[in-house]
């Protein structure tokens, strides 16, 4: 058999097929949004449309340049979902607000990080020098919101903003994809330290205890964030994205069930010592009742009106932009996902699920595809993290486990998560094009030497 019927190919046409569609998808949510209120196509919508369509044809002219095996699926879906998310949020804009613009602003920015990232970063595993730096800059993110002078304060319950000028940030959003670097560099060096055989309880390989050193600092973190930020979701997302990413690299079940343990213990603990988490609790198990409805904070008013809205949307829904998201609070960052279930109806809300099942399974599938253990482990847990942020706040919202705060990735309005599932995106397809280009047997000292080398 020749070369050529083995080589691999770009795929590069298919995705500006795609990408077509998904720009047809959020320029076309834009559209019935102005024709159900009284802007339609203006001038702001033709503006809007226009930066979204030229920043996505930029960023598919450098996958074409610098990454032109890279997964062809990956870019439509965020553009998709994204823009999307741009005419929900344009949407909830009241006289006065400016959040739908401030998230294109955001969207634009995020994009152009993305876009830089693939064009500097020549090869993935060039993060593995990282793997302390990754630590230690994590380190400083969880911490920066706590520091006088630049901390915003308790924001709705949590401490987890910082002031930049007239803006605010979430440090914690990017420190997920620092952890996620870490954890994937030190695994990969210390797997077979890891495998050591420990002491077996009946069908359970338990590892040894000095092993349990990253699980407990893990499950320290979390906690401490818990304690001093108030900030269930985050917590929760870190301790998980640790445990995926000890059991993809050492396959052992073991690690999940002391995982889960320490996991349900410390919000055991949680729910005993910190009145939000009892609150959080309380308003998931009790939401109907009167009591619990009218409470104020910590009440179940925002998850109940959810649920109202979304079975008001039935199967269709309601069309976009003649529903009542007005009446649940924060209907276009935290509570996004019921606007979606009212005014597109339960088709609408399992489309757009589809499509985040069908982003993770193309993260997976780079991470199946690469050939070093750094690139599987880091494209894992960076799919992971956008998968479990996921069905944190869809759970949440549906009443199937505490609403947290955490942002549904892409959609929803928030600057800081958008950067960095962006970053997550770019990190993503810079992996898949390694696992789909051509098999390099270059030694990888002498590859990321001359990655260094390479402007």
């Amino acid at each position: 058999m020749s070369l050529a019927l083995i080589a691999p190919r770009p795929r590069r046409n298919v995705e500006l097929v795609l990408l077509v569609l998904a720009l047809a998808v959020g320029i076309g949510a834009s559209a019935m949004v102005g024709l159900n209120s009284a802007a339609a196509f203006d001038g702001d919508f033709w503006f809007q449309s226009s930066l979204l369509v030229l920043a996505t044809f930029a960023f598919h002219l450098v996958l074409r340049a610098r990454a032109k095996y890279a997964d062809p699926v990956i870019l439509p879906i965020v553009v998709a979902l994204n823009g999307l998310g741009l005419a929900l949020i344009h949407r909830m804009d009241q006289p006065g607000e400016d959040t739908g613009n401030n998230q294109l602003r955001w969207t634009l920015l995020a994009m152009a990080v993305s876009i830089a990232a693939i064009w500097l970063l020549k090869d993935h595993r060039l993060l593995r020098r990282f793997t302390f730096i990754s630590l230690a800059a994590s380190a400083v993110l969880l911490v920066l919101p706590l520091v006088p002078g630049i901390s915003a304060g308790e924001v709705l319950g949590a401490s987890v903003w910082i002031k930049l000028g007239p803006m605010t940030f979430q440090p914690g959003e990017i420190a997920k994809i620092t952890l996620a670097i870490f954890f994937a560099g030190y695994l990969s060096s210390n797997r077979d330290l890891i495998l050591l055989a420990g002491r077996k309880v009946g069908p359970v390989q338990l590892p040894r205890f000095k092993d349990l050193g990253p699980m407990i600092t893990a499950w320290l973190v979390s906690i401490g964030i818990l304690v001093f930020q108030r900030d269930l979701g985050t917590s929760a997302l870190f301790f998980g994205l640790f445990i995926v990413m000890i059991y993809v690299a050492t396959s052992r079940i073991s690690w999940v069930v002391i995982g889960v343990a320490l996991l349900l213990g410390g919000g055991f603990l949680a729910s005993k010592f910190f009145a939000h988490v009892a609150f959080r609790l309380d308003s998931w198990w009790n939401a109907f009742t009167p009591e619990v409805f009218g409470r104020f904070p910590g009440g179940s008013a925002q998850i109940v009106q959810g649920l109202f809205g979304m079975a008001d949307g039935g199967l269709i829904g309601t069309g976009l932009g003649q529903g009542r998201p007005d009446l649940v609070p924060f209907a276009n960052s935290d509570m996004i996902v019921a606007l979606i279930g009212e005014e597109l109806g339960l088709i609408g809300l399992f489309a757009v699920v589809l499509l985040y099942l069908l982003l993770f399974t193309r993260g997976f599938r780079a991470a199946l595809g690469t050939r070093d253990a750094f690139g599987k482990l880091l494209a894992c847990g960076l799919s992971f993290a956008i998968a479990l942020q996921c069905f944190v706040v869809i759970g949440g919202v549906t009443r199937l486990i505490p609403l947290t705060g955490l942002t549904t990735p892409f959609l929803a309005a928030g600057g800081s998560s958008l950067l960095a599932n962006w970053i997550i995106v770019g990190l993503l397809l810079m992996i898949s094009n390694t696992a789909r280009g051509p098999v390099d047997t270059t030694p990888i000292s002498h590859a990321l030497t001359e990655a260094v080398k390479t402007p």
